[in-house]
C-alpha cells in the first residue's frame, strides 16, 4: 500500500492507496480514531455496491456503525441533504468524538465534509473514494462543500479528513464514462505541472501504471495544499478547466458530470490562452488526449452563456477573476482578468 503524508495547518494525515484494502478499514481507521460511532454516508450506487462489506470491516474493530443514503448526483449535494444528514446525526446523538465516513465520489465526500465541518462547529471524518476522480483529486485537501441555486460550491468549508483510504478495487465497477471523468483530472494534472503525467495518458498506456499515476496526483496535491492549504495562492492552479467546467456543468443543469465539464473547461482554458499569446501552442496535445477516452473538448453553449455563470466563480474577486491558463503542457500561470475584458479574451 502507498502512504502519501499530507501536511496543513488545520491537521497532519496519510492518503493509504493499494488494492484489496477494504477488509482492513475498521483496523485502518483505528489506527487514528479509538473505536466511538460512526455515520457512513453514501449514495443509493455506492450502497448497494460496498455499503454492506464497509460496514463489516469497521464493525469489526469496534465501532458501532449507522448509515445515511442519499440519491446520486450532482443534484443531491444542495442544502437539503447537508441539512439532513446535520439532522440525522443529531437525532443519534453523535458528539464530537463520534466520526463520519464518506463512502463515495466527490459529491458524496464534498456534502459529508461540509457536514463533519459544521455540526458542533467540526467532527472528525474519513474518506473512503470510490470513483478515479474522488481518489486523485476531490477526497484530497479538505475542501468541502455544497452547491447552491446561483452556482456550484457557493457554500462550504476547509476541513481536512483524518484519513483518506483509497482500495483501488473500487474502481473496477466504475462505468467508462465516470472512469474518463477521473482521467480528465488526471490529464489536467499533468498541464499544470507533470508533463510525464501528461505523456502516459496523451499514449493511451495509463492503465499498467494506474496506482503510479494515482499516486503522483495526490502527491502533486498534497505538496500544493501543503504551501497553500485555504486555496489563496498556488493552489489556484488546481482548478485549471474549473471556471468554464462549473459554468457548464451549471448550464446544462449539472447533466453534465464534472469530469467531462473540466475537459472542456481546459481546452477553454488553453485556447484562450493561445488567444491572448501567453501559450506555447498546446490545446491541440490537449485535445487528442482527452478524445483517446472518449472526453468531450467544445460544448453546444456560447461564449455569454458561458461567462455569464462563470462570474458566479469563487476566484472571482471584486472586479477581475482569475483564470487559469496553461503556459505549456507541465506549466500552468495565475492570469487576473478584469471582468470586462472576459468578452475579448475568451475563445472556446
Amino acid at each position: 500500500m502507498i502512504s502519501i503524508g499530507v501536511d496543513t495547518k488545520q491537521r497532519a494525515y496519510d492518503v493509504l492507496i493499494g488494492s484489496g484494502s477494504v477488509k482492513d478499514f475498521g483496523r485502518l481507521i483505528s489506527e487514528v480514531k479509538k473505536p466511538c460511532k460512526v455515520m457512513i454516508v453514501t449514495d443509493d450506487i455506492v450502497n448497494g455496491l460496498y455499503a454492506d462489506k464497509v460496514t463489516e470491516a469497521i464493525e469489526k474493530s469496534g465501532f458501532t456503525v449507522s448509515r445515511f443514503v442519499f440519491e446520486n448526483g450532482e443534484r443531491s449535494k444542495n442544502i437539503t441533504t447537508y441539512a439532513n444528514i446535520l439532522e440525522r446525526l443529531a437525532q443519534e446523538h453523535f458528539t464530537r468524538t463520534d466520526l463520519i465516513v464518506a463512502l463515495g465520489g466527490g459529491v458524496v465526500g464534498d456534502v459529508s465534509g461540509f457536514a463533519a465541518a459544521t455540526y458542533l462547529r467540526g467532527i472528525d471524518f474519513v474518506q473512503l473514494p470510490t470513483t478515479l476522480l474522488a481518489v486523485v483529486d476531490s477526497s484530497v485537501g479538505g475542501k468541502t462543500g455544497i452547491d447552491l441555486i446561483a452556482g456550484k460550491n457557493l457554500a462550504g468549508a476547509f476541513w481536512q479528513p483524518v484519513r483518506v483510504i483509497c482500495d483501488t478495487d473500487f474502481l473496477s465497477t466504475l462505468p467508462d464514462e465516470r472512469k474518463a471523468d477521473g482521467i480528465a483530472e488526471i490529464i489536467k494534472y499533468g498541464v499544470i505541472c507533470s508533463k510525464p503525467l501528461f505523456d502516459i495518458f496523451a499514449s493511451g498506456r495509463f492503465e499498467e501504471k494506474l496506482d503510479e499515476c494515482i499516486a503522483e496526483c495526490v502527491k502533486i496535491k498534497s505538496d500544493v495544499v501543503s504551501r497553500d492549504e485555504f486555496d489563496t495562492g498556488e493552489r489556484r492552479l488546481l482548478n485549471l478547466g474549473h471556471t468554464f467546467g462549473h459554468a457548464i456543468e451549471k448550464a446544462s443543469g449539472m447533466t453534465i458530470t464534472h469530469g467531462y465539464a473540466v475537459a472542456i473547461g481546459t481546452v477553454i482554458a488553453a485556447k484562450t490562452a493561445e488567444n491572448i499569446g501567453i501559450s506555447c501552442p498546446c490545446s491541440q496535445d490537449i485535445i487528442d488526449a482527452l478524445k483517446k477516452y472518449g472526453l468531450p473538448v467544445s460544448c453546444d453553449y456560447n461564449k455569454e452563456t458561458i461567462i455569464n455563470y462563470a462570474l458566479t466563480d469563487k476566484k472571482r474577486t471584486g472586479v477581475d477573476i482569475a483564470l487559469i491558463l496553461p503556459e505549456k503542457i507541465g506549466k500552468c500561470i495565475i492570469y487576473p482578468i478584469p471582468i470586462e475584458k472576459l468578452n475579448d479574451i475568451v475563445k472556446l
